[in-house]
């Protein structure tokens, strides 16, 4: 029940991340395939000077163990989630708050749902963490091609 709840409650946000980007992630639907928004957020962060720190290939995942866990609903037909780290911008969000580092590393999402594919980002707190937002919008923004 609870898995199928939250199964529910991913492919909600999916379909209205219009709406519910206000709360907590920005997200932008790709024209394209998934691995083509892999290729395009993958290179947007390498050209940025950024070392992409691993690649977490969630929707494998939820794919992998969904029947383990009695749930036999498809949330991503793909999706994965590129951490990276930036240390100009880390350093300066840290000095102005050492806490900053719940923050770290950063992360940018592509995900596929029944064909339409977006990439994203978790929205960060108002003051100093606002210059990551900035950076991660840039990054998606090369991505999606805008």
């Amino acid at each position: 029940m609870i898995t199928k709840t939250l199964a529910g409650f991913s492919l909600s946000f999916l379909i209205c991340s219009v709406v519910m980007a206000d709360d907590f992630a920005v997200v932008y639907p790709f024209e394209g395939d998934f691995d083509d928004a892999t290729f395009n957020v993958e290179n947007a962060i390498l050209d940025a000077g950024l070392v992409i720190d691993y690649i977490s290939h969630t929707g494998d995942m939820l794919s992998r163990t969904g029947p383990g866990l009695g749930s036999d609903v498809i949330i991503f037909d793909a999706a994965d989630v590129f951490l990276f780290c930036s240390a100009v911008v880390s350093r300066m969000v840290m000095e102005a708050n050492p806490m900053n580092i719940a923050h770290c590393p950063y992360s940018i999402f592509v995900a596929d749902q029944e064909g339409k594919v977006v990439i994203g980002y978790r929205k960060y707190p108002d003051g100093v963490m606002k210059y990551v937002q900035a950076m991660l919008e840039g990054i998606v923004q090369k991505a999606v091609g805008d």
